[in-house]
């Protein structure tokens, strides 16, 4: 298990940012195309070269290239690293056999050649494809491929490893199975996956690094990334509305002149204070007034209809209907402010084409609202 840190910038690629990695921790790296998440592992495995920056796995120096030449640059190829790449291709070596592919590394390293079979055997069966050995790449199909990768990349026992969308290539069906294996094999091992999956954060990161236009905007466990999200990407990939605008008075001030949206109680009887809380962020007194706010809530919480809700103890906004999307048993109605997932035979009943005006209303104990600083933790 080994630290690992770098800061780079790449001008040329819009890439000026800082990651690290805690010995044994597993990091997901997410952001939208073009965000630079593969320039990242390309320069952390030596394959890109930054215009400056800092590197340093369990304490050795991977590179330190000073801004201005101020003092002597030093590089290291990538096979002096102990870093190992995972591309989303297997890229498995066409004329040897599965054995043999998994030996390579420790080969290349030194070790002799029985010793290095016996390793190649141990992972194989670490990664359950201990019986595909004999094997060459062309007889495989794409989840083996991928098992004998994963297999190949840690038979030579990386300080870090790399993995660059490993389930981008594979069917749905096998994916599972993989992200399962991902998980066993990665426990207590320091690696750096990128992703555009949730899931795959949830289920294989213990730290979330989100990368917009080359620099971290958010990070913190799945849970607090997901579950309070800040920008309209993050909000995409946790499957929430998210809502943005600024304190003033008791209310939020959504962003781009939308609906003014309540923070204390409501007219009807009894009032309703559903968002008199921040979770643990404290009350709404607590908050002061000009603060930036988030509100999220699951499209399965948002109700659709043609019709004014006539309960006080919603809110309810009318917008346009941009689109209508099937999603497996449930149809996920888009609007112009919200989302909301409706049964198909509630879709039909709403009888609407697109720019139709649809009320979409939730019970205010259904969002989450938050004050968006709170959950900020920016790599500056």
């Amino acid at each position: 298990m080994s630290d690992f840190s770098a800061t780079m910038r790449l001008a040329a690629r819009n890439v000026d940012l800082r990651i690290e990695v805690a010995a044994g921790e597993t990091v997901a790296v997410l952001g939208p195309n073009g965000a630079g998440k593969s320039t990242v592992l390309d320069v952390i495995a030596g394959l890109v070269t930054p215009d400056s920056g800092h590197s340093e796995l369990a304490g050795e120096v991977l590179f330190n290239l000073p801004a201005g030449g101020k003092s002597p640059p030093a590089w290291k190829p990538p096979h002096q690293r102990a870093v190992s790449l995972l591309a989303q291709e297997a890229l498995l070596f066409p004329h040897l056999t599965v054995l043999e592919n998994v030996a390579f590394g420790p080969r290349s390293a030194g070790v002799g050649a029985k010793r290095a079979r016996e390793m190649a055997v141990q992972w194989l069966r670490e990664v359950d494809a201990e019986q595909l050995g004999a094997r060459k790449p062309a007889e495989l199909s794409g989840g083996q491929a991928q098992r004998i990768a994963v297999a190949r990349a840690l038979a030579s026992d990386p300080g870090l490893l790399l993995l660059d969308e490993p389930m981008a290539a594979l069917d749905i069906s096998v994916a599972p199975a993989i992200r399962r294996m991902l998980r066993r094999v990665l426990a207590d091992r320091s690696a750096i996956i990128v992703t555009h999956d949730a899931l795959d954060a949830y289920t294989l990161a213990d730290r979330v690094v989100i990368v917009e236009e080359g620099r971290v905007v958010d990070q913190g466990t799945p849970a607090e990334v997901f579950d309070r999200p800040r920008s309209a990407f993050v909000a995409g990939l946790a499957g929430v509305n998210l809502l943005t605008g600024i304190r003033e008075g008791n209310s939020l001030v959504l962003d781009d002149g939308g609906p003014v949206i309540p923070l204390g109680g409501f007219a009807g009887s009894g009032g309703f204070t559903g968002f008199d809380r921040f979770d643990r962020f404290g009350g709404v007194a607590d908050v002061p007034v000009g603060v930036p706010l988030s509100l999220a809530v699951r499209p399965a919480a948002v109700t659709v209809s043609l019709a004014e809700p006539t309960n006080p103890s919603v809110l309810a906004f009318r917008a346009p209907m941009i689109d209508l999307e099937p999603r497996g048993d449930s149809v996920r109605v888009r609007g112009s402010l919200l989302a909301a997932d409706v049964s198909p035979r509630d879709a039909a009943a709403l009888d609407a084409t697109v720019d139709s005006m649809l009320w979409f209303s939730f019970a205010p104990q259904a969002a989450t609202v938050y004050p968006t600083a709170h959950v900020r933790v920016i790599d500056e």
